[in-house]
């Protein structure tokens, strides 16, 4: 500090110096006292100047030791806190572990309390066993059962109640729904069937055409029998002509056949003109008439139950329906029939009558195509059907209506339950005999392979079975089982119109004579 000092005032003379010797170059007589008085200033000046930077060093000394001196509290602060904390610390850490030997101890002595009365509980539990083996023991000799005997005599028992219970609670539930699902599908049918009013008509084989005269009978015979024999060969269809007064029989399966023949003969007796090969040409004639009348009558029939978009060869397959019979049905009556059943059925369930009615209406296709397939006629419809692009659950109605495929959708139960009702009705259809009478026999036999029918009676044209069990082989309870298992059967394996009751009647007589 004192050397920065002396350097200042050493330059500051030197500058003086300069000066006064530039000065003294111009006057020597004053450049002495000049001198000397600058000297003197200057050394005044450094000596202030001295003064003045020995206090600013002290001052800054001095800060700098009370700076370091605040410093030096404030670290010592700090490490008697931390010490302070240090020992918390430990009077803490002691006093968990004082906690933890005691928890320790009380645990030692828990546990040993423990295995005392697990020791205890042991004893017990063997002392129960042997109680029990005795109290078995004794049971069994006082019994005379052992304890497998007993105990399956015990499941045997609830068996039988539970069967019991099953049985009560089996017949709640059928005579809940039979209340309900009954009621309302009987409303439901019925009222279907009678919105659904239509004539029942039995066809058969045989087409009778009548004459006006027995003459016309030797002009169809022809010379040599040619005008019949060509007649017979252009229509496919056997043409009698016997003693019958005024008519002529036309016998043939075929019923477009036989139609063919008879407007052909009414056609060539009109005209008087009949030999081979007019009768070529009417019957030519008339097979087209007739085709395009069956193209004809199924559109019509599309248009009256308000179907649209069916396929051409729908079309015709639909209006060959009215030469077609099932059962001596005719098949456009019945399809029509079952397409109003259908329709309405649908409207009261809630879904669309117009799908309803469609399937309805083509579920017995399958029977008029003019190749006829190995193949059942359901199936053939459905396969028609999905060719001709009609909708899936349409095509799967067709062909689920005799349960050949599995039924997908709503429309399926019910083309099937109408189809049931149009073929069911009194007078709807034919039933040969030998097959009415097998079917009432198979019915008997079925019921009577029963264990514990005695007796067995198929009535009402076999629409009810009433079967007769023997009071001491079936209870009471077992008698709605056998009615279902019958049923079920019958259902499985029989082929049957509409739908056949079985009655079980179990009868208990006490026979006491007075003397």
């Amino acid at each position: 500090m004192e050397a920065t000092i002396i350097w200042v005032v050493a330059a500051a003379v030197i500058a003086l110096i300069a000066g006064y010797m530039v000065a003294a170059s111009r006057s020597k007589s004053n450049a002495r006292s000049q001198a000397n008085i600058i000297i003197d200033e200057a050394k005044r000046e450094g000596e202030v100047i001295k003064e003045k930077k020995l206090l600013e060093a002290k001052e800054q000394e001095l800060k700098i030791k009370n700076e370091a001196e605040r410093q030096a509290n404030q670290k010592l602060q700090k490490i008697q806190a931390g010490e302070a904390r240090v020992k918390q610390k430990e009077m803490q850490l002691s006093q968990q572990q004082s906690e933890l030997s005691k928890r320790k101890n009380e645990l030692d002595n828990q546990r040993n309390n423990l295995d005392k009365d697990h020791q205890a509980l042991a004893a017990r539990e063997a002392e129960i066993d042997r109680m029990q083996h005795q109290a078995q023991e004794t049971l069994e000799h006082i019994s005379g059962l052992s304890a497998d005997e007993a105990r399956e005599r015990l499941i045997e028992s609830l068996k039988d109640e539970a069967k019991t219970a099953a049985a009560s609670y089996i017949n709640d539930i059928m005579d809940d729904a039979r209340m309900t699902a009954s009621k309302e599908a009987k409303r439901i049918v019925v009222q279907s069937i009678q919105r659904v009013a239509t004539e029942t008509a039995v066809e058969n084989s045989v087409t009778v055409f009548h004459i006006d005269s027995d003459e016309v009978k030797g002009r169809i015979i022809g010379r040599e029998g040619r005008n019949i024999r060509a007649l017979e060969a252009a229509t496919g269809i056997e043409i009698i002509v016997d003693d019958t007064p005024e008519a002529i029989v036309l016998s043939g399966f075929d019923p477009v056949r036989r139609e063919i023949a008879r407007l052909a003969l009414h056609q060539l007796v009109a005209d008087g003109r009949i030999h081979p090969a007019r009768i070529e040409e009417v019957v030519a004639k008339v097979r087209k008439q007739v085709e395009e009348e069956i193209i004809e009558t199924g559109k019509r029939t599309a248009i009256d139950l308000g179907i649209h978009g069916l396929h051409p060869e729908l079309i015709r397959m639909v209006g060959r329906m009215k030469y077609r019979s099932s059962y001596g049905q005719n098949l456009l009556q019945h399809s029509r029939e079952t397409a109003n059943l259908c329709a309405v059925m649908a409207s009261e369930l809630g879904l669309n009558p117009k799908k309803a009615r469609r399937a309805g209406l083509l579920h017995d296709i399958g029977k008029v195509p003019d190749d006829e397939p190995e193949l059942p006629h359901a199936l053939l419809g459905m396969k028609l059907a999905e060719k001709f692009k009609e909708k899936p659950e349409i095509c799967n109605a067709i062909g689920a209506h005799h349960d050949e495929v599995e039924q997908t959708s709503l429309l399926a139960p019910i083309v099937q339950v109408c189809d049931a009702i149009s073929g069911a009705r009194p007078g709807a259809r034919r039933e040969i005999v030998e097959a009415y009478i097998k079917r009432l026999n198979d019915l008997e036999q079925l019921a009577l392979s029963y264990p514990g029918v005695i007796k067995t009676y198929a009535i009402q044209a076999g629409r009810e079975l009433r079967v007769i069990v023997g009071a001491e082989k079936i209870s009471d309870v077992e008698t709605e089982k056998l009615s279902a298992e019958i049923a079920k059967k019958i259902q499985d394996e029989m082929t049957y119109p509409g739908q056949v009751k079985i009655t079980v009647i179990r009868e208990t007589r006490a026979v006491s004579f007075a003397k």
